[in-house]
């Protein structure tokens, strides 16, 4: 056998920065990748577009994009083209490059995988960007304390970039509307994965909404692979203050099916429960010393990745 075919098969799931992490991690192991992305932002130059042009929201995908450029000169110039933003104060101000040509290439192909794959194989990268649903998706939370007069009281907000930056506790997620269609290239991905890789990311806005779609969860739940998530290195924002327990436990009570084989961790980001719950969605907890070396909340790429590979026996 091949170098090559030796090589696991791997999707990962997520958003955002967390995504970029892990895939920044996984394609130093593997070029045999496809990252499924959530398409539920309506902040930023994502969401100008979203709302003007009744798209999908490019940003995540552009960023995932972003992270599977080579390491070589050329690939890190094309990474830095993607994430660069137009400045001044005009219309065009705060877009991302990368944002408006994925939207170019949408409107010329008229379809968003294609779209994606055309964008992919210009840049060279090392796998396959594809959206989660074909559809643009909103987050709705159902949160406490967020009116100080009534800190016990139930409310509910709605948007990615709303939920995202709230100081009250985020109780549940749902996604509007509540039964979207998978995107059907990002179902075949997981079915013939060797490994699925979930997180790390936003818990409530990049992590769990995969999780919502419900033809996804079951391609997860039913892949013949071996199911990885990666913890965040500390808790923040949307889930300031949680321990890493409550972490999983959030994630059985949004996918009570949901069974995993790996959960991988920081060492620092650990609690007297965490193996107990991990074990409870029949995994192995892997602790390992992954955050960036300058003690920012960040994973290391090469750290991530040496974790990476010697979970799938590489």
């Amino acid at each position: 056998m091949s170098a090559r075919k030796s090589l696991p098969t791997v999707t990962a799931l997520g958003g955002g920065h967390g995504l970029s992490a892990s895939l920044s991690a996984l394609r130093r192991i593997t070029d045999r990748l496809t990252a499924v992305v959530t398409v539920a932002d309506d902040g930023g130059s994502s969401g100008r577009l979203r709302d003007e042009f009744d798209c999908l929201p490019p940003g995540d995908l552009r960023m995932a994009l972003a992270a599977l450029c080579g390491d070589d000169a050329e690939g890190r110039q094309w990474a830095d083209v993607l994430q660069s933003r137009f400045a001044g104060d005009g219309p065009m101000a705060g877009h991302a490059v990368g944002n408006l040509l994925i939207l170019g290439l949408w409107q010329h192909l008229d379809d968003p995988v294609a779209g994606l794959d055309q964008v992919a194989a210009l840049l060279r990268t090392r796998g396959r960007v594809l959206p989660m649903s074909l559809s643009p998706l909103t987050i709705e939370a159902d949160v406490i304390g967020l009116d100080p007069l009534a800190p016990d009281e139930v409310c509910t907000l709605s948007g990615q970039a709303t939920v995202a930056k709230t100081r009250a506790e985020v109780q549940k997620i749902r996604l509007v509307p509540a039964d979207p269609a998978a995107c059907p290239q990002a179902l075949e991905a997981v079915g013939q994965s060797d490994y699925v890789v979930l997180g790390p990311g936003s818990w409530f806005t990049s992590v769990l909404p995969h999780l919502m779609v419900p033809e996804l969860a079951r391609a997860i739940s039913q892949c013949p692979g071996r199911r990885i998530l990666t913890l965040n290195i500390e808790p923040a924002d949307e889930t300031d203050g949680f321990t890493a327990s409550r972490h999983i436990e959030l994630l059985a009570e949004h996918a009570p099916g949901l069974r995993l084989d790996t959960v991988v961790a920081d060492a620092a980001f650990n609690d007297e429960h965490l193996a107990g719950f991990v074990a409870s969605l029949g995994a192995e907890l892997v602790l390992a010393d992954v955050r960036m070396r300058d003690g920012s909340a960040r994973h290391d790429p090469l750290r991530l990745a040496a974790v990476y590979a010697d979970v799938m026996g590489l």
